[in-house]
């Protein structure tokens, strides 16, 4: 949650941050899409050579958990919900049955009362990322998982916790998952190095691709709206005319990018839900 460096630190093609912001402003070029990425120490912490700052990624981390339970607490007060619910109740319960759904659906030779051991980590992590996702939407906000070290952080953490579980319920029968049988035995060393290196490449894939479509999809919409609004300031008619097209073009993706906030907090949980079959499958 804490960040180990400062933006004015950090160099773009060899020039430093603000030195580079001032060569655009001096080249007419207006601020870069990626400026809405920059992690920001707001409150400074030094420890020797190194900066433990609490930055703007911290604080809506903090924002994004706060608000998650603020919505369970209101909707579980005075010990449970409403017999009627009501519209953030509904919203509730919807997340959590799509949830253990998903559980019982894509982790199978378990009872169900040993796959509720794994539920409470899989809805916390979809919740997370399915609100901070959402959040990112919000204009002036930031988009935590637009940052490639904390999906990194996030999907090793939980790869490490998959491969644990396969360990403790297999022993070391658990490497049979990286040789499939009936192969020849003179593949097998290759097989064995091939599959190793796509076990541990699942964890980078992982936050690649949540890192990647997040960050993707707010540049794009970033960079449509400002030529939006440039055309709109050129106070002419033909000018206005394609700038209405253009409007509707970025509507269009902002709900596009939406629907993609959505689904990649969905793509990681079930992803998690598939390892997590895997090593207990051992498929």
């Amino acid at each position: 949650m804490f960040d180990f460096f400062r933006i004015d630190d950090l160099t773009i093609n060899g020039v430093q941050g603000e030195a580079y912001r001032d060569a655009l402003d001096l080249a007419g070029i207006g601020p870069s899409p990626l400026e809405q990425f920059a992690i920001l120490p707001l409150i400074p912490i030094q420890i020797g050579d190194f900066f433990f700052s609490f930055t703007n990624s911290s604080l809506f981390m903090l924002l994004t958990l706060g608000l998650v339970l603020l919505l369970i607490s209101f909707v579980t007060k005075k010990g449970g919900g409403k017999l009627v619910p009501n519209a953030w109740q509904s919203l509730v319960e919807l997340i959590y049955d799509f949830v253990l759904n998903l559980v019982n659906e894509q982790i199978g030779g378990l009872s169900g009362n040993v796959k509720q051991k794994f539920f409470p980590c899989i809805l916390v992590t979809f919740t997370f990322l399915l609100f901070c996702n959402l959040q990112g939407m919000i204009p002036f906000s930031f988009t935590v998982t637009s940052h490639f070290l904390i999906t990194l952080a996030l999907s090793f953490s939980i790869f490490i916790g998959i491969t644990i579980v396969g360990f403790q319920r297999h022993g070391l029968h658990f490497f049979s998952f990286l040789l499939p049988a009936g192969v020849p035995l003179p593949l097998a060393p290759f097989l064995v190095l091939l599959e190793l290196i796509s076990y541990c490449f699942r964890a980078l894939s992982l936050g690649i691709r949540l890192f990647a479509n997040m960050m993707a999809g707010h540049s794009l919409v970033k960079i449509l709206s400002g030529f939006a609004w440039t055309m709109l300031l050129m106070n002419n008619l033909i000018y206005f005319i394609g700038d209405l097209g253009l409007l509707f073009i970025v509507l269009a993706l902002t709900g596009l990018e939406l629907g993609v906030a959505i689904l990649q907090a969905y793509v990681f949980t079930i992803l998690i839900c598939i390892y997590l079959n895997d090593a207990i499958n051992l498929h």
